[in-house]
C-alpha cells in the first residue's frame, strides 16, 4: 500500500487489501472473495480515501452509518450491490462500521485470455457512485447470495485446472444478472425515474432560455447529470431504459426542438441559430440537423413557411 500525488492511499495487489483489513493471505493472488460476517471486517481498517488497481464487487446485507464513494455518502441501511473499477476512488464515512455480506475482490489480470477482459469494460455500473448502488429484492438476494456461495466453495476447498474457468464463469453470471436487476430497479423506480425526465427537460430549457448556451456552447452530458446528482453512465442508462434514448440523444432531441422553433419563428440566419445553440462552427450544427431531420436547415424553413 502506497500514498499517491492526490494523497489516497493506493491499494496495487489483493494482498495489499488482505493486509489493510487484517486478514490472512488470499488464497489466490489475483482473485479473493471475502465472508464479512465470518471475518468480523470493520471498514474503520481501511484508509480514509484510497484507490484499488483491482475490481471491487461488494454485497451488503445491511450496513449501519454511511459509506462513502468518491465524494457522495450512501446510507446502506437497506442493502444491495456495489461496484467499483480499477482507479476509482473509495472512501469511508467518519462512524466504524462492522460490515456484513461479501467482498469479491478481481485482478484485471485474472481475465487475461478470456472475452470477459473486454466485455467487462462495457458494463456501465461499474461507473455509478455509490448513491446509485443495486438495491436487491429478496428474490434477487436469493440469486446473487447463491453466485456467491459457489464462488467461496470453489476457492475454499478445490484450487485446479478448472478453477478459474468456473470462477468466470460465475462472475458472468453475477454481472448478467446486475445488469438484469438494473433495468428492474430503473422500471420500478418510475416514480424518481418520472421527475428525472421533467427536471432534466426544465434543465435543458433554462439552459437555451437563459442563453448558457452563448457562454458554455452546447449543454453536455456531464452538465446534466451534476445537475441531476446522478453519474453520467447511470444518468445514460436510465434514459436508455426509460425512453431508449441515452442522455446525449436526448441533448440533441433538445437542440433539433430549440432549433425548429428559431428556424420557424424568427428571422435570424443559419449561422446565428448555430451560434445561440452554442455551436462554434454552423457546419457542425448543420449536420447535426440534417441527420436528426432529413433536412437541412435552410430547408426546413423554406418547407416551414
Amino acid at each position: 500500500m502506497k500514498k499517491n500525488e492526490t494523497d489516497h492511499y493506493t491499494l496495487d495487489s489483493i494482498s495489499d487489501a488482505h493486509r489493510a483489513l487484517g486478514l490472512p493471505k488470499p488464497l489466490h493472488p489475483l482473485i479473493s472473495l471475502i465472508d464479512n460476517d465470518k471475518n468480523k471486517v470493520e471498514s474503520s481498517k481501511l484508509p480514509g480515501s484510497h484507490v484499488l488497481n483491482f475490481y471491487k464487487i461488494s454485497y451488503r446485507t445491511h450496513l449501519g452509518g454511511k459509506l462513502k464513494y468518491g465524494q457522495g455518502y450512501y446510507d446502506f441501511d437497506e442493502g444491495g450491490l456495489l461496484f467499483a473499477s480499477p482507479n476509482q476512488v473509495i472512501g469511508r464515512g467518519d462512524e466504524t462500521q462492522e460490515l456484513s455480506g461479501y467482498t469479491l475482490l478481481i485482478h484485471p489480470d485474472f481475465f487475461l485470455g478470456y472475452p470477459i477482459a473486454k466485455k467487462i469494460r462495457q458494463y456501465g455500473f461499474f461507473s455509478y457512485t455509490a448513491n446509485e448502488a443495486l438495491h436487491l429484492s429478496d428474490k434477487e438476494k436469493t440469486s446473487i447470495v447463491s453466485i456467491f456461495s459457489i464462488m467461496e466453495e470453489e476457492l475454499n476447498s478445490r484450487i485446479d485446472d478448472f478453477s478459474q474457468d468456473v470462477m468466470i464463469a460465475q462472475i458472468e453470471l453475477l454481472l448478467t444478472y446486475a445488469q438484469r436487476f438494473y433495468k428492474r430497479q430503473f422500471i420500478t423506480r418510475k416514480a424518481v425515474s418520472n421527475d428525472v425526465l421533467q427536471r432534466m427537460e426544465e434543465i435543458l430549457d433554462d439552459y437555451f432560455n437563459d442563453q448558457i448556451s452563448l457562454r458554455q456552447g452546447i449543454p453536455t452530458v456531464q452538465y446534466l447529470s451534476e445537475r441531476l446528482n446522478f453519474s453520467p453512465g447511470y444518468l445514460s442508462d436510465m434514459l436508455r431504459s426509460l425512453t431508449g434514448q441515452n442522455a446525449q440523444q436526448h441533448i440533441h432531441q433538445k437542440l433539433i426542438e430549440k432549433a425548429k422553433e428559431k428556424l420557424s419563428t424568427t428571422s435570424l440566419s443559419v449561422s446565428e441559430v448555430a451560434y445561440e445553440l452554442g455551436f462554434e462552427h454552423p457546419q457542425s450544427f448543420s449536420k447535426l440537423f440534417r441527420n436528426k431531420t432529413n433536412l437541412s436547415p435552410v430547408a426546413f424553413r423554406k418547407s416551414f413557411n
